[in-house]
């Protein structure tokens, strides 16, 4: 489903943008009465666009709404107002009510998971290879058809495999099955359950599922009353923003944008890429060549560094020190501005909770993706080809820039290490999606990986597949391998690591 503008695409785009309206526009004595109207914005008629029953409908977006203001869902046996809590949620500093993940249990389907059925297709064949192959006699012959005695069957899938129709569907639940860390089970009533103690926030259950029965918390809300209320707002956007606003929007223009909503300074977060892919470049030749660290992991994709942490704590000391791009970045802009609000902009939901954590100073005060950006601007009415596509910043090299896609991150070190150090050779280790990080992760756990710089990328294809992204990942791809290539400056300066930000 990914790239393609669904139902579900639509829906959350209008709630973003509805809520975004709301914390321009709403003044204090009307801003519960307008929170209350919106799924009826969103759902205006009798007639339900997306459920079988309009309560239902309204009912859901009301979840939603709830979420996109950063509040948890209401409990289901409780009469609770869609604006409970507001008071709390209604402020100009970041709003977080743990956990970033959750499951609307009324727009779960229930789907199942790892089941095996015989369709229609099946055409009740001599041969029967179904039955021939079942090692626990679950299949039987009815009326001609073959059945699944599911009481019996050890999912094993071999009458799958040997049916010449492919009659039998292997049916698995699609959050479930983007979860490559299998942080995803069933309640009492068979809809998803998130398993908040595994779950690194990545928001790939969120974006595969098909009823769009998962959403993350957003910070747009709590932003935007910071931009009514005259904060120095400055946005530190990340690379993989190129091209999701559409294939001839520049940089420029988006940064054009972000100044009339509100934000008084645009920086790249490439810039504090550079500072990451200098530093690890140093600490690879320094300590991993001449054994003092096994190998080294990289830091800057928060759900692998979470996923190191939760599941491999042995391996912690050899994650890199390196502050991530976002950190490096925010702290330049706070010795600059110390007045100044920062917000990460990017594709990543997992963002949220690094600069949530408190075990390092992560100088972030927002972070929204360019799909709650998206709905930010529809709100304002932002019309790029009023905006001049220019110069745009130009901070950072295209080592830094590169971060965005998956083997960028090694990539950069690579090339950096090799222009610091003529001569020496980087042995690189590269994962994408998280079943691969923990494969990745149990070898170097073995002893299997030693000499190596491992990169770990929580989403397959890199940021730019992050949850919060807006075109396929295939185009958003494309775009920063052309922003790399159109890069003045290609690896950072050797002594940038130097630069120490306290």
């Amino acid at each position: 489903m990914r790239g393609l503008e669904t139902s579900v695409v639509k829906l959350r785009h209008e709630v973003f943008k509805e809520v975004a309206k709301v914390a321009f526009d709403s003044e204090p004595e009307n801003v519960n009465n307008d929170i209350e109207a919106i799924p009826y914005t969103i759902t205006p008629t009798e007639v339900p666009q997306y459920r079988e029953s309009i309560y239902r409908e309204r009912a859901i977006a009301s979840e939603r709404v709830r979420l996109a203001m950063g509040m948890s869902l209401r409990p289901a046996d409780k009469p609770v107002h869609i604006t409970s809590g507001l008071d709390q949620s209604d402020i100009s500093d970041k709003y977080y009510e743990p956990p970033l993940m959750q499951v609307i249990p009324s727009a779960c389907d229930a789907c199942e998971d790892n089941v095996y059925e015989v369709t229609n297709q099946c055409r009740g064949c001599v041969a029967k290879a179904c039955v021939a192959a079942c090692p626990k006699g679950a299949i039987s012959i009815v009326d001609g058809k073959s059945v699944i005695d599911r009481s019996k069957c050890i999912k094993c899938g071999k009458c799958k495999a040997a049916c010449p129709y492919d009659a039998i569907a292997h049916k698995v639940r699609p959050c479930a099955q983007a979860c490559g860390i299998k942080a995803i089970g069933s309640d009492e009533l068979g809809r998803a359950k998130i398993n908040n103690d595994i779950c690194v926030g990545c928001g790939q259950c969120m974006v595969s599922c098909p009823f769009g029965a998962i959403a993350d918390k957003s910070q747009i809300f709590q932003l935007i009353r910071a931009i009514r209320k005259g904060d120095y707002i400055v946005a530190e956007v990340a690379p993989a923003i190129v091209g999701q606003f559409g294939p001839d929007v520049t940089l420029a223009q988006i940064t054009g944008a972000l100044k009339d909503i509100g934000f008084k300074e645009v920086h790249e977060v490439a810039s504090g890429a550079d500072v990451g892919a200098c530093t690890e470049a140093h600490h690879y030749v320094d300590e991993v060549l001449p054994g003092k660290l096994p190998f080294l992991l990289t830091s800057c994709c928060p759900a692998w560094a979470m996923l190191a942490k939760k599941q491999f704590p042995q391996l912690i000391g050899e994650v890199s020190q390196a502050l991530t791009p976002m950190v490096a970045t925010a702290r330049s802009i706070k010795q600059k501005s110390p007045q100044a609000r920062v917000v990460f902009i990017g594709p990543c939901a997992a963002k949220k909770l690094e600069a949530s954590r408190t075990s390092v100073r992560s100088d972030v005060d927002f972070v929204i993706t360019f799909e709650e950006l998206a709905g930010i601007f529809a709100a304002r009415n932002i019309d790029f080809s009023k905006y001049e596509k220019g110069i745009a910043i130009h901070e950072a090299t295209g080592a830094g820039r590169g971060y965005a896609v998956a083997g960028g991150v090694a990539s950069a070190i690579e090339q950096c290490v090799h222009a610091y150090y003529p001569g020496v050779e980087v042995k690189i280790e590269h994962a994408e999606g998280l079943d691969a990080c923990k494969k990745v992760l149990l070898l170097a756990k073995l002893g299997k990986k030693n000499g190596c710089l491992i990169e770990g990328m929580g989403c397959p294809g890199g940021c730019v597949a992050g949850a919060g992204t807006n075109v396929p990942v295939e185009k958003a791809a494309a775009e920063v391998h052309k922003f790399v290539e159109n890069s003045t400056k290609k690896i950072p300066p050797e002594d940038l690591y130097e630069i120490q930000l306290p």
